[in-house]
């Protein structure tokens, strides 16, 4: 897509000379940049997982916990979760 843009003249020399050095047109460097910045903003806006765990006794009996498929009969059994 083209597209136009309006930047002061410091930042598009510092800009140009940046992609000059990386050896990128600054289309190029500004695309990279751009993208950098998109999955900065999604990890930094990502939701962080806690696992609550509770109760006592440790593992279940005949349950392996690297066996979804075993969770899932345990849970539908009534073992999982006692």
């Amino acid at each position: 897509m083209r597209t136009s843009i309006i930047l002061d003249d410091e930042l598009a020399e510092n800009l140009r000379s940046t992609a000059k050095r990386k050896g990128l047109s600054l289309s190029a460097f500004l695309a990279d940049a751009g993208r950098a910045a998109l999955r900065s903003e999604r990890a930094s806006t990502a939701a962080s997982f806690e696992l609550i765990t509770f109760g006592e006794g440790g593992l279940q009996t005949g349950v392996n916990l690297d066996r979804p498929s075993d969770l899932l009969a345990a849970e539908d059994e009534g073992i999982y979760g006692q």
